[in-house]
Formats: structure tokens, C-alpha cells, sequence
């Protein structure tokens, strides 16, 4: 009686909501009002000059969940998750953590320069978001008595006071202006290694490799006119530069899910699809069914063979092995002896410039 209780009530829950898109956005929209009603005293200080910025981060959280959503009911996409998630608290975790999400070592592989461009263009967004979002949700904001210090109030907490002209308070003035430094330095590298680099110039498109950069490039030099008008101008203009740095942010917060900025978020993932790969690795490795090297785990293997079933994709050859059991060498030249006639995939010779992994 329990049970069937239990079920009918999350049928119940579910049933309210016409998607778990739906389900998704309102209970995340529903957090956001409880932690700024916490962290404005009860709605007692919301900063209006930020609305704008308020709505375009409702906007883009609607459409990341919508593109999370349709991405993760993929079926790899599901089984990466799944597994992923009952190793999120493995000791290897927090080392592909720093390592993908904190110095982007997977890049610096690629070469210091695309390196540095990332680091560049990664912390100064994060560091930025970690500026703006809780200014624009008033979960973070300063009040300022007649002592000369300000008192940081956190989450409608006094957190600490800080002197007005002192360091601490210097780099809270400036983070965002030091992130939208860090900004253009890594989009002139990104647009200069896309105007040079041949490979870049063959494969890039305006919309989708080149149009990114530039909203980020226009948001980071209005943001920092900003500056510039309040310090050397005297204010001169910087109402229309306000309203214009606040519609470029605003749309390139609605364009992020749907482009190649999409990414960003979706980084994250990149970590529970290492630790699928490495904890499945470690415990069997599947060897190929031509030349015998182990190229990929067990685990993984039967499951591209499960996805293919359930996308009514079958690849079991008439030599009595399924196409994704080799690897990717011999893949290559089993097919070519499909097209030829010739049974190249026998010759245990690999391309002298094969470095593909399974």
C-alpha cells in the first residue's frame, strides 16, 4: 500500500507538468525566487538597474535546459550520465575536475598558444559570472555606512567590512573590468590563430565559429567603456553605453544554449564521461577482433553495441563480429574491403599516421 502510494503521488508531481522541460525550468526558477528572497531580506533591496540582466539569465537557464534535456535523452548521452553519476565520488573526480575545468590541461596538449586563448576566455567568464550573477540576483551586494567601509552582505548576511579605498575593495571595483581584459586578450588571439592558421580558415563559418567571439569581444569593450566614462569622462554618455552593454549581454545570453558558446556549460560532463571511460578501463579492456589490440573497455563496447540496437542501427558482420568490436585501424580497412573486395583488414600493418584511440 506503501508503494503504490508513494508511486501515485509522483505520477501526481509529474503529471503537473506538460515536460520534464517544464518540470525542469519551474523548479529551477522557483529556487532562484527562494534564494533571492533569502538574500534580499525578503525582497527589501533589489537593485532595478539590473532587471534586464535578471530576465536574460531566466531566458538562457530556459533554453540550457531545454538543450540539456533534449542532449541528455540521447541514448549514449543517457548511459554517460548514468554511470558517470555513480562515479562523481571517486577519488579520480576531483583531478579530471581541475584538469578539464581548471587549467584546461586536455588543450595545452593542443599547443601553448590555443592553451593560453582558453584560459584566457574561460577564467575571464567565469570570472565575470561569479561577479554578475549574484549582483544580479541581489544574493551578494555592499551597503556603506559613514565609517568610510563598506560591509559585503552576502545572502542577506553582513559576511565582513572592508575599507572603501583598501586592496579588497580595489579588485571587487575591478573584477569585472579585469575579466573583460582577460576576455579580449583571448578573443584576439582566437580571431588572429582563425585568421592565420589554414586549417581554421577551411573549416570556420561567420555564424556559428566567428559570430561567438565577437558578441564576447563587444561585451568585454563595452564593459569596459564603461569604466571609462565614469572614471576619465565624468559619466558622458554613459547612460545610452549602459543600455547598449546590457542589450549585447542580454542577447548573447539568449543566443549561448542554441550556439557554439553552448559548450560552457556543458563542460562539466566532460568529467563523468573520464571517469566512465577510466573506471571501466581499468577493470577489462576489449580487445579488437582483428589484430587484438585493447582499444577500448568492455563496458563501453557493449554499450555502443546496446545504443546501435536501440537506434535500429546493426553492424554484426557476416565474419561473426560486430563492426564496433574493432578498432578504429582496422575498422577503417574492413570497410574498405567491403567497397574492394580485398581483404585488407587481414593485413596487421596500421597506417604509419594512426593515432586514433577507440
Amino acid at each position: 500500500m506503501q508503494m503504490n502510494s508513494a508511486s501515485t503521488k509522483k505520477s501526481t508531481i509529474n503529471d503537473a507538468f506538460a515536460s520534464k522541460f517544464a518540470k525542469s525550468m519551474f523548479l529551477t526558477v522557483l529556487g532562484i525566487a527562494v534564494l533571492m528572497f533569502i538574500g534580499t531580506r525578503m525582497f527589501t533591496h533589489i537593485d532595478l538597474n539590473l532587471y534586464g540582466y535578471m530576465v536574460g539569465t531566466i531566458v538562457f537557464l530556459g533554453g540550457f535546459f531545454y538543450r540539456f534535456i533534449a542532449w541528455g535523452e540521447r541514448p549514449p548521452t543517457k548511459i554517460i550520465l548514468k554511470k558517470g553519476l555513480k562515479l562523481v565520488f571517486s577519488k579520480r573526480t576531483a583531478k579530471t575536475a581541475v584538469s578539464h575545468l581548471a587549467i584546461y590541461d586536455f588543450i595545452k596538449k593542443r599547443g601553448f598558444y590555443r592553451w593560453m586563448q582558453h584560459v584566457l576566455i574561460g577564467w575571464g567568464c567565469i570570472l565575470a559570472c561569479l561577479v554578475t550573477f549574484p549582483l544580479v540576483f541581489s544574493w551578494m551586494y555592499f551597503t556603506m555606512d559613514d565609517n568610510g567601509y563598506y560591509t559585503v552582505v552576502v545572502m542577506g548576511m553582513d559576511l565582513l567590512e572592508i575599507k572603501a579605498d583598501g586592496i579588497i575593495a580595489w579588485f571587487s571595483y575591478n573584477a569585472l573590468n579585469i575579466s573583460a581584459i582577460m576576455v579580449i586578450a583571448g578573443v584576439c588571439m582566437a580571431l588572429y590563430r582563425r585568421a592565420k592558421n589554414m586549417q581554421a580558415r577551411a573549416e570556420q563559418k561567420f555564424i556559428y565559429d566567428l559570430m561567438p567571439l565577437y558578441l564576447l569581444l563587444f561585451i568585454s569593450i563595452t564593459g569596459l567603456l564603461l569604466t571609462i566614462q565614469n572614471v576619465f569622462l565624468h559619466g558622458w554618455m554613459q547612460p545610452q553605453m549602459s543600455l547598449i552593454h546590457q542589450f549585447s549581454v542580454i542577447l548573447t545570453l539568449i543566443y549561448l544554449p542554441f550556439g557554439k558558446l553552448a559548450h560552457i556549460p556543458f563542460r562539466p560532463m566532460s568529467v563523468l564521461a573520464r571517469n566512465y571511460r577510466e573506471h571501466y578501463g581499468e577493470q577489462n579492456m576489449k580487445a579488437c577482433k582483428v589484430c587484438g589490440d585493447h582499444f577500448v573497455s568492455v563496458e563501453q563496447s557493449n554499450d555502443v553495441i546496446h545504443v546501435l540496437g536501440v537506434n535500429h542501427i546493426e553492424f554484426n558482420m557476416e565474419d561473426g563480429f560486430n563492426l564496433a568490436e574493432l578498432c578504429l585501424p582496422c575498422r577503417r580497412k574492413y570497410r574498405i574491403s567491403r567497397f574492394s573486395g580485398v581483404p585488407t583488414h587481414q593485413v596487421k600493418v596500421k597506417e604509419a599516421n594512426q593515432n586514433a584511440r577507440g
